[in-house]
């Protein structure tokens, strides 16, 4: 089975690709970006992008969008977790997020697919904490600063271990379980 991801993003897609592979789908890249509402809301956001991804391609396809929200600041940045990695980078963001008495923190990443008769969301999340200082590879936007429950290790330094464990990968099985049962 082969299926569409439109996603300006390569480490989304490679991740996408090696996950969904796992299990005999075949993640074709179409490779735009599509401009974002901006809102906290996460479920708007796919629902707005899945649906000018479909104008765009005019075939069945799936997005995502992830985003961190953090207990101390009641759930920012939320679906605007692009936008505030934009501005601050790694080192500022864990000052700001990282060293509270409360950097408890879910990542949740959101699928939308469209077939042009539905939309179908899929969900995934992952909890636990912002580290005080970014560790690991930074190219990954926030996978330096993550650290999910269980591990002493932000995804960056989990390498491919995160694909075992992450948000995407619980979403992306979900995902997954809908396009085999028809």
């Amino acid at each position: 089975m082969k299926i569409r991801f439109v996603s300006g993003n390569p480490y989304k897609l490679k991740e996408a690709q090696q996950i969904l592979s796992e299990i005999g789908i075949e993640v074709i890249a179409v490779d735009t970006n599509i401009n974002e509402i901006q809102t906290d809301d996460q479920k708007k956001i796919v629902h707005d992008k899945v649906i000018r991804a479909f104008k765009l391609v005019g075939r069945p396809l799936f997005i995502e969008h992830t985003g961190l929200y953090v207990d101390h600041f009641e759930g920012l940045p939320g679906g605007l977790t692009q936008v505030f990695w934009d501005k601050l980078k790694a080192d500022k963001f864990c000052e700001i997020f990282g060293n509270n008495t409360n950097v408890k923190a879910s990542a949740k990443t959101t699928i939308g697919f469209i077939d042009g008769k539905r939309i179908r969301v899929f969900e995934g999340e992952i909890k636990d904490k912002i580290s005080s200082l970014p560790k690991g590879d930074r190219s990954f936007q926030w996978d330096c600063v993550f650290i999910p429950n269980g591990y002493d290790k932000t995804f960056a330094e989990l390498g491919e271990k995160k694909n075992d464990i992450s948000m995407r990968k619980e979403a992306l099985v979900k995902f997954s379980q809908f396009l085999r049962e028809g």
